[in-house]
Order: structure tokens, then C-alpha cells, then sequence
């Protein structure tokens, strides 16, 4: 019984973070995140 438990929480948490990723893609958040990681390369190499 205790394993069934953990496997349906494991379950649940994959579900939930599946949702969550479809969410921030769909609402725009990989282009922030791809335009910071440009801006601190740049800065890195002392362009930006």
C-alpha cells in the first residue's frame, strides 16, 4: 500500500509538472529566458 501511495504522488507530480511547462510555453516564457542567456553571453565576452 505504501508504494502504491508513492507511485500515484510521483504520478501527480510528473502530471503537474508536464502542465506547467505546456503553460510557460504557451504563454511566451522560453523568450525571456533565451534573451537573458543572450544578454549574459554577450556580457561574458564583453560586448554587451
Amino acid at each position: 500500500m505504501k508504494s502504491y501511495s508513492k507511485m500515484i504522488i510521483r504520478i501527480v507530480f510528473l502530471l503537474l509538472g508536464a502542465v506547467l511547462l505546456i503553460l510557460g510555453l504557451c504563454d511566451g516564457g522560453f523568450r525571456d529566458v533565451k534573451n537573458k542567456a543572450v544578454q549574459i553571453c554577450y556580457e561574458c565576452m564583453g560586448i554587451g
